[in-house]
């Protein structure tokens, strides 16, 4: 006896089997797709979204006390290296150089007083020998003279040898006074002059900074000084951020670490860009240590219960420079970063590296001028 509705319901129950075997063969096959997609490429790959640009923030500081009399920059302007920023009043730094210049050819004429001054002593000296021996002669004849000489005469005779005895000495101290001044040195090696020298250079150095430049090329960033502003040594006055040379500062787990090396290649996408953007870059080294054992308070693991926390060390990697300038970043935005682990041929993150760019600063002082100055004012002084 057939129910009604039976035929029906054995054909959804065989729909359904239908489906939920191909449910399963789906499900079946995506799990080794990804088993093989895991396999071959992802397993190949560690990234995180911890990650921030990071790049030098060069500070343009006060190097002396001075009054700000222009600036030629702002914030969010881009400036290249060598260019003016702050010029300061360089009144009081030049009256004090032009009175160095003078100190300078002081103790160059002082010093050839000095030389001539030898000299001097030295005649003096000769001169009282000779008078010397002109008074020990005649003190020689009246002793032998008998009594054709009288005692009165013959003590005068003795108190001029007695006299000129005491010249020669004085001599003799004023040309040892005299050659110590200038003993085994010349003009310009005086140390009057030398000192005179060293006076001038300070007052050329603190005169060439009445101007500061960028040290690099970058956007301005901090600007906190006015136009007529007094500021003291040291005071931060603006900063310039170089954007092409930033680079970014991803925050891996220490079990992430493994397998990364020195030169691996990365790709790094932007927030700001929406991911539209795929920045290109490699590993270049590991941080000292984890970010909580520069915190304020570091922990004290050796206290009390303890949990394991699993940290997060702060790898280093370089961007291309072309994709930089054609997509700037700023410093302090978020990036998801991806490196590709697969070759672990290099050196371990863990190796210091020894590399580091190097960076002058940039002022007015020329030491060749001040040199050719000093020479200058040597040789109309001294001869």
């Amino acid at each position: 006896m057939k129910y009604p509705n039976s035929e029906g319901a054995t054909d959804a129950q065989s729909a359904r089997r239908k489906w939920l075997t191909i449910l399963g063969a789906v499900v079946v096959v995506a799990l080794v797709l990804y088993g093989l997609y895991w396999l071959v490429y992802a397993r190949h790959f560690v990234s995180t979204d911890d990650a921030y640009v990071g790049g030098d923030v060069v500070s343009i500081t006060s190097r002396d006390p001075a009054t700000v009399v222009a600036l030629y920059a702002d914030n969010t302007q881009t400036v290249r290296r060598g260019q003016l920023l702050i010029q300061f009043d360089p009144v009081r730094p030049q009256t004090a150089f032009d009175a160095a210049k003078a100190d300078l050819a002081r103790a160059v004429r002082g010093t050839r007083t000095n030389f001539s001054k030898v000299d001097q002593y030295r005649a003096q000296l000769n001169a009282a020998r000779v008078n010397l021996s002109q008074a020990q002669e005649d003190y020689r004849r009246r002793t032998t003279a008998g009594d054709s000489v009288s005692r009165e005469e013959l003590n005068h005779a003795r108190d001029a040898v007695t006299g000129a005895e005491a010249s020669v000495k004085a001599a003799e101290s004023g040309l040892a006074q005299a050659q110590a001044a200038v003993q085994g040195t010349k003009v310009s090696t005086n140390p009057d002059v030398l000192a005179a020298i060293a006076a001038l250079r300070s007052a050329a150095i603190t005169l060439s900074h009445m101007k500061l430049y960028a040290p690099v090329d970058g956007v301005v960033a901090q600007r906190t000084v006015q136009v007529g502003q007094q500021v003291a040594a040291g005071t931060p006055l603006m900063a310039v951020v170089p954007l092409d040379t930033v680079w970014i500062d991803a925050n891996f787990k220490e079990g992430q670490l493994e397998d990364m090396r020195i030169g691996q290649p990365v790709t790094v996408s932007a927030d700001i860009y929406g991911g539209s953007v795929t920045y290109h870059g490699k590993v270049l080294g590991l941080g000292a240590g984890s970010g909580s054992a520069f915190a304020l308070l570091p922990p004290q693991n050796a206290s009390g219960n303890w949990i394991k926390i699993v940290q997060r060390v702060p790898v280093r990697i370089a961007l291309d420079p072309k994709e930089l300038r054609d997509h700037p970043l700023r410093v302090g935005l978020s990036v998801d970063v991806s490196v590709d682990v697969a070759d672990t041929s290099g050196a371990s993150v863990g190796v210091p590296s020894n590399k580091h760019e190097v960076r002058g600063y940039i002022g007015d002082y020329d030491e060749t001028a001040v040199n050719r100055l000093i020479q200058q004012i040597i040789a109309q002084n001294g001869a």
